[in-house]
């Protein structure tokens, strides 16, 4: 069993390799939440996720014997780079095993801290398949994402570095996937402070913790596609969902449009880049998740590995789903001064174009007319629905394409 103990042997043991990340108080989300919030930072941690901490912890509990052989892992991401350089650091060999179509990024981001990385299968359960096959092979040790004893209480050292940043708390809001983060982290804060409340958040398009805790055991589910593919897991871990079962108060859903939602809000406010698994903890609370009002809470933010290729993506998303950005198309006379005047009625309305496509053919175009789509930078959805009745008003059929 893990225990207050082994967390706390697993911090000494780590101290030197892990940074103790900020815990940063926001005036911004705690005015919007009601309450006085602050925000664990590990997605300023090394290999930018919490993953370092309880890979390092198990590679570090081998014996002399099982670090010869070396390690074995399947990943994706941020469990890829946090067992590849925790076994950089120890100096033992390692394999990762990622799908053919993991990110250029990450797979470079592997390879740079020493991990010989093979490329296998086209999805995640291929590649772990022959990772566990690999490890029959080799002998090498399978470093598991979330549902080993020694990983559970290595993430469960940020419990411990919450104690010593923050004196009085009241909750904690984690992601939760495989469960490991949110099990190490319930089991440190209960054992410790049993009256600070744990919950755990996910996706409404991923929710395995919630599946499992409807049929009281862990089940396979069918997820869709979801912004916060950090915690998409289909099945959470038995030893994870046992821990979660006795000390997390609440598991909730988070919805996709409110991910992409607070993602940008911490981009934009506090100028941090998060994933979307990260960005689930602080979604469930300003979005009135968690009935909590004038308490001190944490919300762990735990991860930051966005490919950039993503990024203008998720910026675009975001602003769309929170109002500031539309795209409108409306057809109009093929005659001088037409669209001068379609953009006058816009920039009288303090919405700023951001680009404009003028077309003279088209399905919906008849002969002396152009179609315009165009793209405005807005204030809010008020401003939106403010513009598209204003040009309704004057004459024009407004199509809205986003």
């Amino acid at each position: 069993m893990v225990s207050l103990q082994h967390i706390e042997e697993a911090y000494q043991r780590m101290k030197t390799v892990v940074h103790k990340t900020p815990l940063e108080f926001s005036q911004t989300f705690s005015r919007l939440s009601n309450n006085r919030v602050y925000m664990k930072l590990e997605n300023l941690q090394k290999t930018g996720s919490f993953k370092v901490r309880g890979s390092y912890n198990k590679i570090m509990s081998l014996s002399d014997e099982e670090k010869n052989r070396g390690v074995i892992a399947a990943s994706a991401g941020n469990h890829a780079q946090g067992v590849a350089y925790s076994s950089n650091m120890i100096g033992i060999p390692c394999t990762i095993v990622m799908p053919k179509g993991a990110p250029l990024s990450k797979i470079q981001a592997t390879q740079s801290y020493g991990a010989n990385v093979i490329l296998h299968g086209d999805v995640f359960d291929e590649s772990l398949e022959y990772a566990r096959k690999l490890q029959l092979e080799t002998g090498a040790t399978f470093v598991h994402p979330f549902d080993d004893p020694a990983v559970i209480a290595g993430q469960g050292t940020i419990g411990l570095e919450l104690f010593e940043q923050l004196d009085d708390i009241d909750a904690v809001i984690c992601p939760v996937g495989g469960g490991g983060l949110l099990a190490g982290i319930a089991i440190a804060m209960k054992q410790k402070k049993p009256s600070v409340r744990v919950y755990g958040a996910e996706s409404t398009a991923c929710a395995s913790t919630t599946a499992a805790k409807q049929h009281n055991q862990p089940v396979m589910i069918n997820p869709l596609n979801t912004i916060a593919d950090g915690i998409a897991v289909k099945r959470i871990g038995d030893l994870t969902f046992s821990y979660i079962q006795k000390y997390v108060d609440d598991i909730v859903c988070v919805e996709e449009t409110d991910i992409s939602r607070t993602m940008l809000y911490l981009l934009e406010r506090n100028k941090l880049l998060v994933e979307g698994s990260a960005a689930c903890s602080l979604a469930a609370l300003l979005y009135k998740k968690i009935p909590l009002e004038g308490k001190n809470i944490v919300a762990i933010l735990s991860g930051g590995n966005v490919d950039v290729t993503l990024i203008s993506r998720i910026i675009e998303r975001g602003l769309v789903e929170s109002g500031r950005f539309v795209t409108f198309a409306t057809v109009i006379s093929d005659k001088p001064g037409q669209l001068n005047k379609l953009l006058r009625i816009i920039a009288d309305l303090e919405a700023n174009v951001m680009s404009i496509d003028h077309q003279r053919m088209g399905t919906n175009v008849l002969p002396g007319q152009a179609e315009v789509r165009f793209s405005l930078e807005t204030k809010n959805r008020e401003h939106i629905n403010q513009i598209q009745h204003v040009l309704i008003e004057s004459g024009y059929t407004i199509r809205r394409l986003d």
